[in-house]
């Protein structure tokens, strides 16, 4: 039975989640409050194992998510359901499109999901800021909510990525180290 739900969630993921694989964060977060099957701070992991790992962020995270709740099975099965509504919708549009290409409404469709799309990635940064800068157990004092450590690493990578064009990986590596260093 869980099966079937993981595949009907990540189903609705795939089919809905406009933009890659950080507009997918917000159907996680709804799924995490629905489900259970794993935590907001399950999420940021989930994220940061996402984000080092090869392979598009979205379906690493599915199959995170499937791995966790089912193990293999759920790891295929999560990874399937979310790719199957793009690859259906792909080759839709793609038999489509030449006969549709210079359609003022096809155009318009297309205008329109651009900041839908970005508005989705913007609302899942904001979460996943929040998550990373503040701390859920500081009480009222708002000074000791925020998490100066995190947010100056951040600052700190921000500016070194700017600057000096390493490759992420290096970025990343970096950041995991500090934060057993520095327990971030």
């Amino acid at each position: 039975m869980i099966l079937l739900q993981l595949m009907f969630e990540f189903c609705k993921t795939g089919l809905f989640a406009v933009g890659g694989g950080l507009a997918t964060l917000p159907f996680l977060y709804e799924m995490a409050e629905k489900t259970g099957w794993f935590t907001n701070q399950d999420i940021l992991n989930l994220i940061a194992i996402s984000e080092s790992t090869p392979g598009a962020i979205g379906i690493n995270m599915s199959t995170y998510v499937g791995f966790l709740t089912s193990g293999v099975p759920g790891a295929i099965c999560a990874t399937l359901a979310l790719a199957a509504p793009s690859v259906v919708i792909i080759v839709l549009i793609a038999k489509c499109m030449e006969q549709f290409k210079n359609s003022p409404i096809v155009s318009a469709i297309f205008h329109g999901l651009r900041p839908a799309s970005t508005g989705l990635i913007v609302a899942a940064g904001l979460s996943v800021a929040q998550m990373a800068f503040l701390k859920s157990d500081a009480g009222t004092n708002i000074l000791s909510a925020i998490n100066l450590p995190a947010i100056g690493l951040a600052v700190v990578l921000f500016v070194l990525l700017r600057k000096f064009k390493l490759h992420p990986i290096a970025y990343i590596g970096a950041a995991a180290v500090i934060g057993c260093i520095f327990q971030l």
